[in-house]
């Protein structure tokens, strides 16, 4: 019996995979990437041809150890991590281990954990594919290239800790001049008109009807004093209906979901971010535990641009559709969808592995969070291959005097077609139903009411985790596999900052923006950065060598680097003259740069170490942040204790500062659940990292990494919990002390803090 070794990334996706894969076959897991790039040096040898200094990641020989040892004792190897250029290199690393054992080394890949898909893929392995793995080290090198030329430069001229990044630096541009446009924006005044009508002289309920045309034109009132004027000849004039148009018109169902759609439907239906999102169909892909059925991998590869469906999956779903809803519900022949252009078209949409895994069979082996994705993917596929809604829409043209004339449209769903198998949302669900009292034209009408309304234009609004992965996707922006990465990271570094859902540059988001465009134009282009990513993509197909596209690329860089190192701004050091005077010694402010973003410093430092936090710093303009105020008092002299930031974040301080220098750590207000006396405050390690303790230290020495929450542990009775994130499970309280392992699912549940609207899902 020939005796086979599996290789893949993830010991969930080895536990589905040991199902299907037979008595004879070890499965192993390499638990991800087990080579990679220094961290502490550039590791890139530019003079020749661009060569990487790969090394083991710290922890993983013992890993490399195992999978060669099991490599030893197979026939074959069949390494099968993801199916894309990351899974390609992951291949790569582990056949230059393992084939020091055992020559015999495959790849296979497959788009979905599912016992015809795996044992089809180990029928029929195939060659490591060189040039999947040549554009993956080509954006790998080209990424540390960036980083690690552009990243010390921030730090030298901004501060340290800073990174670059050829393409989060781009995300936060689009969100900085979004900001711009914002700021910019002039609202214009316009008004509308809506009346409230009836047939004839009967009392009865009336329907609306809005202003449309005047004199031919269409309808434009700049004005209160126009409007009413309007308002004023429309309240004596005659009404009558001139119009009455019916016909039916189809809502054709969504294509189903790629990698950026998923994360914006999730987005606006749950909220979710797109870190969140992909973690979630991480587990659905790798496999669930459904009962009497063991670990079953539920979706297919989750990281696509492609709205391709394979055959046997559309023979699947059309045999359902046929089974549960009903022929009426069943297109002649199954509905194909065009990818987009640029699309790589590697893997197919994201789809259940089987349609008879309906979400409510399989609801209680499913976390709620589990739930709710793969029903959003579960019906999103099997809505895509459903017949069109059928709808009846009205329309009614109304005649008022001579010079104007009113509409109003009705829609009535007469057949819900694939709206049967749909998600239910607002942005999924059958269009409002308009009604109105049977109309025929010659129809006198009675004016119930006119009701004139302002308005204003809106500027464009802030990106939320949907938007911007929308907008990135349709500017060439990054890939599928990175969005969720981008979007994680970008907050991380504090570029951008959310507020109700929606993404806003901070101080230091906008700053390095404006630095690294002035100084690097070309990385920071947006079509600059979409042509690279159609570059990579010619590579991985075979059709550019990739130390031809480096050399292209990092000649010109290098020369605009060295220029960039003699010419950017030194913000770190400078000194912005403002008119604003020090009220302790009434010399001029000077606007700087620190840890937290401007400040105004008094000129006359050392002397004066008078300092103000801004709030705002545009086009010269300084706006001054308003005193934060906590109601507590300083205990040594009696005003009242305001929050301060410095170096290491928050703080309390007293108003009397610099003639009183009291100041203390800003307090949760919870008791210490270990002396009973002291309160939890916020503290930060010497690398900045947060952390919270007893206010009464040294006395009393309790600590916790996470932020306290006052309940007792309903499992130990220890007086407080934490909340903490888990990479598998989410947002959670659980319990502080070692041992006792309880926890729940936090009470907020949505990571995207409020509303994110839905625009350009579906």
């Amino acid at each position: 019996m020939t005796k086979l070794l599996l290789i893949v990334e993830s010991p969930t996706k080895a536990k589905t995979i040991k199902r299907y894969a037979g008595e004879d076959c070890t499965v192993k897991a390499s638990v991800g990437h087990i080579k990679d790039l220094p961290k502490n040096r550039l590791g890139v040898d530019v003079p020749n041809g661009f060569a990487m200094e790969l090394e083991v990641i710290r922890g993983k020989k013992k890993v490399i150890n195992e999978l060669r040892a099991a490599a030893k004792a197979a026939d074959q190897v069949f390494l099968a991590p993801d199916p894309d250029r990351e899974g390609e290199a992951i291949a790569w690393h582990i056949a230059d281990e393992v084939r020091q054992v055992n020559p015999n080394v495959f790849r296979v890949a497959f788009n979905e954990i599912t016992q015809r898909a795996v044992q089809e893929a180990m029928e029929h392995p195939r060659p490591l594919d060189r040039h999947l793995y040549d554009a993956q080290q080509a954006r790998r090198v080209l990424d540390r290239l960036v980083g690690y030329e552009i990243s010390p430069l921030l730090w030298d001229k901004v501060r340290r800790g800073l990174s670059a990044g050829r393409v989060q630096s781009v995300a936060v541009r689009l969100v900085v001049e979004r900001e711009r446009e914002i700021r910019a924006f002039v609202p214009v005044e316009y008004w509308t008109i809506e009346e409230t009508l009836a047939v004839g002289e009967t009392v009865q309920e009336g329907f609306s009807a809005q202003l449309s045309r005047i004199d031919g034109e269409k309808a434009q009132i700049d004005g209160a004093e126009r409007a009413e004027q309007i308002r004023a000849e429309l309240q004596g004039a005659p009404h009558r209906v001139t119009s009455v148009e019916s016909k039916g018109r189809l809502r054709k169902p969504y294509p189903p979901l790629t990698t950026s759609k998923i994360q914006q439907a999730a987005a606006a239906t749950f909220h979710f971010t797109a870190k969140k999102t992909m973690r979630i169909a991480q587990q659905l892909y790798e496999g669930v535990e459904i009962a009497g059925e063991g670990s079953v991998g539920l979706i297919t590869y989750m990281r696509t641009d492609s709205t391709r469906i394979a055959p046997e999956a559309l023979e699947m779903v059309r045999a359902y559709i046929q089974s549960e809803f009903g022929p009426q519900y069943l297109p002649e022949a199954p509905i194909l969808y065009k990818s987009k252009a640029g699309a790589q078209d590697a893997h197919e949409a994201i789809r259940p592995s089987q349609a008879a895994f309906n979400p409510e069979r399989i609801k209680a082996d499913l976390s709620p969070d589990q739930y709710k994705l793969y029903e959003l993917i579960w019906r999103t596929f099997v809505a895509c291959q459903m017949t069109p809604a059928r709808y009846e829409q009205t329309t009614v043209l109304i005649e008022a005097g001579s010079r104007y004339e009113l509409r109003t449209t009705g829609s009535v769903c007469v057949f819900p077609g694939w709206l049967a198998a749909s998600v239910p949302s607002k942005e999924n669900g059958e269009d409002p139903e308009i009604s109105f009292p049977p109309l025929s034209s010659g129809d006198v009408l009675t004016v119930q009411k006119i009701a004139p309304t302002q308005h204003f234009t809106q500027p464009p609004p802030r990106f939320s985790e949907g938007t911007l992965v929308k907008e990135m996707e349709e500017r060439g922006i990054g890939r599928p596999s990175t969005y969720a990465a981008i979007l994680e990271t970008i907050q991380v570094k504090e570029y951008v900052a959310k507020a109700k859902g929606r993404f806003q540059p901070t101080q230091l988001g906008d700053l390095v923006t404006e630095l690294l465009v002035q100084s690097f134009p070309e990385i920071l282009d947006v079509d600059f950065t979409a042509d690279m990513e159609r570059k990579l993509d010619e590579v991985a197909e075979g059709k550019m060598d990739w130390v031809q596209l480096m050399k292209g690329f990092y000649v010109p860089f290098s020369a605009t680097m060295e220029k960039a190192r003699q010419e950017m701004r030194d913000v770190k050091r400078e000194e912005i003259a403002t008119d604003h005077l020090c009220e302790l010694c009434g010399e001029k402010m000077v606007i700087k740069w620190g840890r937290n973003g401007y400040f105004l410093a008094c000129s006359g430092y050392p002397k004066c170490k008078n300092t103000k936090e801004v709030s705002s710093f545009q086009g010269g303009a300084v706006e001054i942040a308003p005193v934060e105020e906590t109601g507590e008092i300083c205990e040594k002299c009696g005003r009242p204790m305001v929050i301060r930031r410095g170096r290491f974040g928050r703080f309390l301080a007293c108003s009397g500062y610099p003639e009183c220098k009291s100041a203390r750590s800003v307090s949760t207000g919870i008791i210490c659940p270990t002396c009973k006396e002291g309160k939890m405050v916020e503290r930060r390690t010497r690398r900045g990292k947060m952390f919270y303790a007893c206010d009464k230290y040294p006395v009393c020495t309790f600590s916790v990494w996470y932020e306290p929450v006052t309940e007792v542990c309903p499992v130990c009775g220890f007086g407080m919990l934490v909340r903490k994130e888990s990479k598998k499970e989410g947002k959670l309280v659980a319990c502080p002390v070692k041992g006792c392992g309880f926890k729940r699912g936090a009470a907020a549940e949505d990571e995207g803090e409020g509303e994110e609207a839905a625009e350009g899902t579906g």
